[in-house]
């Protein structure tokens, strides 16, 4: 037998390029198991060719470490063939290891099919030698290659597919299992050189046929080997690095989507859920309380006070009062329960609660809190929470009835006067159909021409002569019939048609007065009623000062009344109101004098021509004492500031004879005369 030697320097090329071709093969297998359609079949076929040609390259270099006592050459079409075979197997290998799973069964039948389909290449490889006598393979020898490449194999596939999506320690386990892969397919190549013997005076016949020369060989397995690999880890890296682009953009994406929920389902200034995931968290707490038998409590919370601190502070202070409420009584609330915002100083809780009891002590925490002050910029700040308690199943059968409910209740609070808690009774829905109607039926009203004025006359101090009327505003509906004031302006101040109506009112007052001054009664004066929200408007100047114009009136002769509430509520911004329109001749009078807070300091600065003192003082005149005391301190204050007084309520002729030796300056009540239409009014005789 011919003896073999080895180039040792070759040896360790081949084991270099085994080594990078298995981490070829296990970084396409990652990137194959990651990618779907066209995509997945470009990085199947070019990890085919780069892992085959790695293969193939490790063993053809092994081939030329190896040497004979003879000249060799290679037979091109058996190595272009072994090449093919090396290509498939590599392309079956990571076919198998891209799904989905590898089973013990497919695990075996894949390193059978992929071991002996490198075993089929080194063999081939190793005829394209031609040798003449042909090769004698070691039978032990020849059947532990075949084993080798089995299990190499086998080890390959298993290690690839565990691998493929790692993402810890990702390049350490690769270079590991690399080097595990590179040996074991060495191995195999080295151990089937080693089933080969080559007789004595054999002769290499690719040589003779004109083969491949081995020089050719070594130059053409080193440049492709290099060039494909080379390629291979160049698209591997570009790929990595537009998958940490995308991972950085997909990151980004998420990101900003979480914050687009956030702001979707959140409350920007409290953070707190807004209304859509407050419905869907109710919803979530009923079907909760239907298969745990439990009742769901939804509390309603507006906070009073908090438009006077923020008209007083500014909105600035007003926001971080809100945060600041928010904070304390999301506090008392559990894990399980939800706190939401709905708008202004709207909250709103969802409790899964046992029984009404539950929800009452939850109520009486959040009074308790929300009276205590705030401190917030060294500004003590006080409000106090009216709730209202909706409770399912008793009180509603879904989220909206529980919401709509609630929210009765907490008005049913606000009338009550406020800072307490009211749970809903059917009753109080009934009310708020009633309320709900009567303002559907108002939006309509200005326009149904179904608004009219009264006028209630005001006389001189004797009660004998008039001087004048009060603008008082009727609702006649066409089914309820003629409605007072009381039953439909507060509904028409919550829902802001407190504006148009009122400068309707004006409008139409303005009308009146100049037709009762082309008639004659020229000395005849005219008051209407300013509500707060018309007061606040910014163009309530600019509105009186058109009507006065469109209807040509004295502004002399024109009354606007602001109730001391009103007109203390802001009162810089009030006296910056009240000089402007003072400025145009108009008279202010202040209506429901010694009812509100006002301070003698301000009222001297009140360009006010008039008071008006409030009819629950005269109503018991006679009787009471406290009440006359009141009444001849309201007269000689007026006095004093040059400043007349009308005293509202006159129902006795007793009452009236009082105020004029008080020296009230005009009078007004139903012993002088009752409110009426136009038409009558100018009807009226002088009382006696």
């Amino acid at each position: 037998m011919m003896i073999a030697r080895y180039d040792h320097t070759l040896v360790g090329f081949s084991i270099v390029v085994a080594v990078l071709a298995s981490y070829t093969a296990l970084d396409m297998a990652g990137r194959l198991a990651t990618a779907q359609g066209r995509v997945a079949r470009w990085w199947l076929l070019g990890g085919a060719v780069a892992m085959g040609l790695g293969i193939w390259s490790m063993h053809f270099i092994g081939m030329l470490a190896f040497d004979l006592p003879i000249p060799l050459g290679y037979d091109l079409a058996l190595t272009l063939w072994s090449l093919a075979v090396s290509v498939g197997a590599s392309a079956y290998a990571l076919w198998l290891v891209s799904r989905p799973s590898l089973q013990g069964l497919r695990l075996l039948a894949g390193a059978v099919l992929m071991g002996l389909a490198i075993a089929a290449m080194h063999y081939l490889g190793m005829s394209a030698l031609r040798m003449q006598p042909g090769i004698d393979y070691h039978p032990g020898w020849f059947l532990a290659s075949i084993m080798v490449a089995i299990g190499a194999a086998g080890a390959a596939l298993w290690i690839a597919f565990r691998l493929r999506n790692e993402r810890r320690n990702t390049l350490y386990m690769r270079a590991m299992a690399s080097l595990l892969m590179g040996f074991a397919i060495v191995g195999m190549h080295y151990t089937g050189m080693a089933a080969a013997r080559f007789p004595e005076g054999s002769i290499c016949g690719a040589v003779s046929a004109g083969g491949i020369d081995t020089r050719w060989l070594a130059v053409l397995v080193i440049v492709t080997t290099v060039a494909t690999l080379g390629i291979a880890t160049v698209a591997s890296l570009f790929d990595r690095r537009m998958r940490e682009r995308t991972g950085v953009l997909a990151d980004s994406l998420a990101d900003a989507n979480q914050k687009l929920v956030q702001a979707a389902l959140h409350d920007p200034l409290t953070q707190l859920p807004n209304r859509m995931l407050l419905q869907d968290r109710m919803g979530q707490a009923i079907k909760r309380a239907q298969q745990e038998g439990r009742m769901v409590a939804v509390i309603f919370c507006d906070l009073d006070g908090f438009k006077t601190v923020n008209d007083a502070y500014g909105h600035h202070l007003g926001d971080r009062l809100l945060v600041a409420v928010a904070r304390r009584i999301g506090a008392l609330l559990g894990p399980q329960d939800t706190f939401a915002r709905l708008g202004g100083d709207e909250f709103v809780m969802a409790l899964g609660v046992g029984g009404p009891d539950d929800a009452l002590l939850v109520a009486e925490r959040i009074v308790a809190a929300a009276a205590q002050p705030f401190l917030i910029d060294a500004a003590e700040l006080q409000v106090s929470a009216s709730l209202g308690i909706a409770l399912y199943p008793s009180d509603a059968r879904n989220e909206r009835e529980l919401m709509a409910h609630a929210d009765v209740a907490m008005y049913h609070t606000k009338r009550l006067g406020r800072n307490g808690y009211t749970f809903f009774t059917p009753a109080m829905q009934v009310n708020a159909n009633r309320q709900l109607r009567l303002l559907q039926d108002l939006r309509k009203a200005v326009e149904n021409d179904e608004l009219v004025l009264h006028y209630q006359p005001k006389f001189d101090a004797g009660g004998q002569r008039v001087i004048g009327a009060e603008a008082l505003l009727r609702w006649q509906h066409p089914e309820l019939g003629m409605l007072a004031p009381d039953m439909f302006i507060p509904i028409a101040e919550r829902s802001g048609l407190i504006l148009p109506i009122g400068d309707w009112v004006l409008d139409q007052a303005c009308r009146q007065l100049r037709q009762w001054h082309d008639a004659g009664n020229r000395e005849w004066t005219m008051a209407v009623n300013l509500s707060p929200l018309q007061f606040d408007s910014p163009v309530l100047v600019e509105t009186v000062r058109r009507i006065i114009q469109v209807h040509g009136i004295d502004p002399t002769c024109l009354t606007l009344e602001v109730t001391e509430t009103t007109a203390m509520k802001d009162v810089e911004a009030s006296l910056d109101v009240l000089n402007q329109l003072t400025a145009m001749g108009l008279k202010i009078a202040i209506d429901d004098f010694g009812t509100g807070y006002s301070s003698l300091l301000y009222l001297k600065r009140m360009p006010a021509a008039e008071l008006k003192i409030d009819r629950a003082f005269v109503r018991d005149l006679e009787r009471n004492e406290e009440d006359a005391a009141i009444v001849s301190s309201i007269v000689a204050l007026a006095r004093a500031l040059n400043i007349k007084v009308v005293a509202e309520g006159v129902e006795t002729a007793a009452q009236r004879e009082f105020l004029r030796s008080l020296g009230c300056d005009s009078l007004q009540g139903y012993f002088l005369g009752r409110p009426t239409a136009a038409a009558a009014f100018m009807g009226l005789a002088a009382p006696t």
